[in-house]
């Protein structure tokens, strides 16, 4: 079989029920539900931590994001030859680089800054984005005011807005790639991380532009979704150029989100936002296309994650595993084998764990069982009705937690917005 081609699309801090396919309540995604009724939708999808570098971390490596200094920080906030993704390390697009594949990182790095990190020390050959969490829209500024957007290492200055630069760099790079063989394109959005612009917004850009990027004062539940719907036109548009490149059905696209959403996300029925451990902060949607191997329609209740995503692409171009990185991950057209996965912050000193349909979770010290087959919304804390269970999957998560490295002293967890936006579980 031919080597497929493969699209790894990321939204920025969107909700598990912001999309229609997903619940959603509006119509803002009619792309990815036509998307997600050509292929395959998760309902059991998580990211490995509630908050954005230590998820991409996992995503980029394939094994917990714990493995590598940089992926403690709940954000990387800062720079330094400590914090971020390890050139040396092997990663999805170093791997299928060296196996022939063209490979593209459009939109969001977030994983060190220059000298010591970039895209292209890591396996990118061709990037085009932002280094930092987040930017405006309009005037491309990071957090600390100053110009983020890039063309490999030399500044891009491109007017516009942001979503709809993005789609448009990735639709051209498949055009271009078309007749040269696999390629591997990561499309990572802003959206709809805050600020909270739109196309219609750029007045909004300048009235902000002094002020920093954190947005307090801003933003609705109608930006928000028109934001949604832009980055969707977009993803129609890419879309659209694989259709016309002529290799659609060997095209694999993955859509995800890199955590839970924030103030105007809807996750419901479940609880917790980004931040938080519990469902809201970490499931996420996860919606796969590839005509060649999935038939349209299918839904599956399959456990995946993040670091799941490296050994499933690898696997399907045909590429071993490193033999010195063995990944935590695994690939989720294999056999769905029982499995458990852990999650741990620094933040409120979180901790969780799933092993099929029960969940241990402590926050803050407090501890708590949760069956999400019947309680989806973690309100029913059955840790003295199933002791013998609660203490089996407690010492399940300290025995993993022994495994992996301690958290350094000095890394941090940023909150861009006070500890009242985010939910607490009930006792």
């Amino acid at each position: 079989m031919t080597r497929p081609n493969f699209i790894f699309i990321m939204a920025d801090d969107l909700g598990y029920a912001d999309l229609g396919c997903y619940g959603g309540r509006t119509n803002c995604s009619p792309v990815l539900d036509r998307m997600a009724s050509a292929g395959m939708l998760f309902s059991n999808g998580y990211a490995n931590s509630s908050v954005c570098s230590p998820s991409r971390f996992a995503i980029m490596t394939g094994r917990y994001q714990h493995r590598l200094r940089g992926g403690f920080d709940e954000p990387i906030a800062g720079g330094g030859p400590h914090l971020g993704l390890t050139p040396e390390h092997p990663t999805m697009p170093s791997m299928l680089r060296d196996a022939g594949y063209s490979t593209a990182l459009i939109g969001k790095w977030h994983l060190g800054s220059p000298p010591w990190f970039s895209p292209q020390k890591s396996g990118y050959q061709e990037y085009f984005g932002f280094r930092s969490g987040a930017v405006d829209f309009f005037t491309h500024r990071s957090f600390s005011g100053s110009h983020d957007l890039w063309e490999g290492d030399d500044e891009a200055h491109v007017d516009g807005y942001l979503t709809d630069i993005l789609s448009d760099r990735a639709a051209d790079y498949i055009r271009r790639k078309a007749a040269d063989g696999p390629y591997m394109l990561s499309v990572h959005y802003s959206a709809p991380h805050w600020p909270w612009e739109t196309r219609e917004d750029r007045a909004e850009a300048e009235r902000i532009k002094d002020k920093g990027i954190f947005h307090l004062d801003g933003g609705s539940l109608e930006i928000y979704l028109r934001m949604i719907q832009e980055m969707d036109e977009g993803i129609g548009r890419i879309l659209q150029a694989v259709a016309e490149s002529g290799a659609a059905d060997n095209t694999l696209i993955l859509f995800t989100s890199d955590n839970g959403g924030e103030r105007f996300s809807d996750s419901w029925p479940l609880t917790g936002k980004k931040m938080d451990l519990l469902e809201g902060g970490i499931r996420v949607p996860y919606i796969l296309r590839w005509p060649e191997r999935i038939a349209p329609g299918q839904r599956s209740d399959r456990l995946v994650m993040g670091m799941d995503w490296m050994p499933t692409f690898l696997a399907a171009a045909g590429v071993a595993p490193h033999p010195d990185y063995p990944p935590d991950g695994v690939d989720i057209f294999g056999p769905d084998t029982p499995r458990d996965v852990f999650w741990r912050m620094k933040f409120r000193n979180q901790k969780a764990m799933r092993s099929g349909d029960w969940k241990w979770l402590s926050v803050d010290g407090n501890e708590f069982l949760f069956n999400l087959a019947n309680d989806q919304r973690e309100r029913a804390n059955m840790r003295y009705r199933e002791p013998e269970r609660f203490i089996r999957m407690r010492r399940a998560f300290f025995d993993w937690d022994e495994s992996m490295p301690l958290f350094p002293e000095d890394s941090t967890f940023t909150l861009a917005y006070d500890e009242t936006n985010m939910a607490k579980p009930s006792s």
